[in-house]
């Protein structure tokens, strides 16, 4: 609530809006590989050129950078770099399991801050992260034992 005002804040949620080099494989990994569901999306001429994705109670938006579309950025450029997006989860371990399941390959979970913390990269370069609270020891490195 707003102190000065006595209203309610009217930002209700923050997207990542990934500008991706093709939004059919984009689209394979996030609903495919991590299970997300598209939910509002914009078609030209029955092609998708852009959507949003519901994973869980977050979302992403997607839309494929055509040539010449985006000022100051050339498809070539390598996107991604220095963003890492963080999904809070209710198990992180078990989207290990599931992801590595649909034939992705994340990354060995591990105790960082008092999470288990799981990642992978999609098709451009987007590090995402996957993460759950622990009260497992700083620095455990999951096995299958654990």
């Amino acid at each position: 609530m707003n102190k000065e005002s006595g209203s309610m804040p009217n930002i209700q949620q923050a997207v990542p809006f990934f500008r991706v080099s093709s939004i059919a494989s984009s689209v394979r990994f996030y609903v495919d590989g991590l299970g997300g569901e598209i939910h509002h999306q914009w078609k030209v001429d029955g092609k998708l050129r852009w959507c949003w994705l519901k994973l869980g109670d977050t979302a992403v938006m997607l839309q494929e950078i055509l040539p010449g579309s985006l000022q100051g950025v050339r498809a070539e450029e390598k996107r991604g770099v220095g963003v890492t997006i963080c999904f809070q989860c209710r198990d992180a371990l078990a989207l290990y399991k599931t992801l590595c399941n649909r034939g992705l390959c994340p990354k060995r979970p591990f105790v960082g801050n008092g999470m288990w913390v799981t990642s992978l990269t999609d098709p451009d370069g987007y590090h995402l992260e996957f993460e759950s609270f622990t009260d497992v020891p700083e620095e455990t490195e999951y096995t299958e034992e654990a």
